[in-house]
């Protein structure tokens, strides 16, 4: 849903501009650095980047979910490590306050995250516990009026720069079920919590990844989100669903970037005396690319538009995920194929870099596999409640 047409497309191109004048000229730096410069940071708190789908109330921009999936096309064009930055604080990191808050917890934390102040991550994942998600380990036992958290989390985005974690935990250890688990809204400076240094990864230079420890964390019992027990893991559903289109969307934009430059070079590479462009099988790539990622904004678009109108997205959101990035990996074989050795070597093209960074988009929040079983199941139940998968 868009509700001022307009003042949504004015926003659309001034960060459309920002990009293009702004994040993609400084992607090499932010690579060598191996982190967003602190004067980028600054401007993309000053453009409100960090507020998008935080509500209004609590000085977010309110975006809907059509309007924030808009956004992110434009926002991804450029580095992942940019959308990383501010991905947690207006995605993931404030979704579960965002839908299951209490409102003092909400006015403790929201405008702080809307302003960029503090960044926020979403610590669930654990080493035997990623795409069984129930099958976490670290446990929130009731103290009087603390919870003791213990335990520790894995492969978590922007840890090692987060100030708010929010963390799922067993407060009853005993229940195995999905019914035990909780969630914890825990500040960076509580005692026994801890944070691992950033891990060396493939790609994605300039989004700091970690481990997350908690060895007899001692935290309030106000800590508890929405100040009940047991509904962590529905908390942690809600947020992904959301999510899962959002990153759908983020894992678009690089996909547009890499056809971008991948039909330019075809038309500017000559070989046998005749741009590569004219050559039928790289028209095959090229085509194949626009329609992948035509078919990809459609889906993710009409996808947005029936969260918003408040129908259950819980199978077009895991359609729309595992659609969208299998798509941009596609695409960063495409490019890199295209521009040969120029794909592969870092001095003569971005593409090696793209090609690293978009491959984490099919393992997190939900790998392929995973999808794969869910939309086959819910398919399954939508023939046998309806008898076809027609609307």
């Amino acid at each position: 849903m868009i509700r001022n047409r307009e003042e949504l497309e004015k926003q659309r191109l001034e960060v459309r501009e920002w990009v293009e004048k702004v994040a993609i000229p400084n992607e090499d730096r932010v690579a060598e650095l191996n982190e967003v410069p602190e004067d980028i940071v600054k401007d993309m708190q000053a453009r409100g980047y960090f507020a998008w789908a935080i509500p209004e109330a609590y000085g977010g921009l309110g975006l809907t979910t059509e309007e924030l999936v808009l956004m992110a096309f434009e926002l991804s064009y450029c580095s992942v490590a940019y959308r990383a930055r501010v991905g947690s604080n207006t995605g993931i990191g404030s979704e579960s306050l965002i839908v299951d808050g209490t409102e003092e917890q909400k006015q403790k934390y929201l405008p702080r995250l809307a302003s960029g102040e503090i960044v926020g991550c979403f610590a669930l994942t654990e080493r035997e516990a990623g795409s069984e998600a129930t099958a976490l380990k670290t446990t929130a036992i009731r103290k009087g009026d603390h919870y003791i958290l213990n335990g520790s989390k894995a492969f978590i985005t922007n840890a090692p720069i987060s100030d708010l974690f929010t963390v799922f935990a067993r407060t009853d250890p005993d229940d195995d079920s999905h019914r035990s688990i909780s969630a914890f809204l825990v500040d960076l400076d509580t005692p026994g919590l801890s944070v691992g240094p950033a891990y060396k990864m493939m790609g994605q230079s300039g989004s700091p990844v970690s481990e997350v420890y908690f060895k007899d964390c001692e935290i309030p019992a106000s800590c508890l989100l929405g100040n009940e027990e047991g509904v962590g893991f529905r908390t942690a559903m809600k947020a992904l669903n959301k999510q899962r289109i959002h990153l759908s969307a983020l894992s678009t934009g690089p996909a547009m970037r890499m056809l971008d430059d991948a039909a330019k070079h075809a038309q500017e590479r000559k070989q046998f005396g005749q741009p590569i462009g004219d050559f039928q099988l790289i028209q095959a790539m090229i085509a194949d690319s626009h329609v992948d990622i035509a078919a990809a904004r459609t889906l993710i678009l009409d996808t947005a538009r029936k969260r918003d109108e408040g129908l259950d997205i819980t199978l077009e959101a895991s359609m729309c995920k595992y659609f969208a990035t299998e798509m941009c990996g596609r695409i960063a074989d495409h490019a890199v194929q295209i521009f040969g050795g120029s794909g592969y070597v870092a001095d003569y093209s971005n593409i090696e870099r793209f090609y690293r960074d978009v491959r984490l988009f099919r393992l997190y929040e939900g790998t392929s596999q995973i999808h794969q079983l869910n939309i086959a199941r819910r398919t399954f139940d939508k023939i046998a409640k309806t008898g076809s998968v027609r609307l």
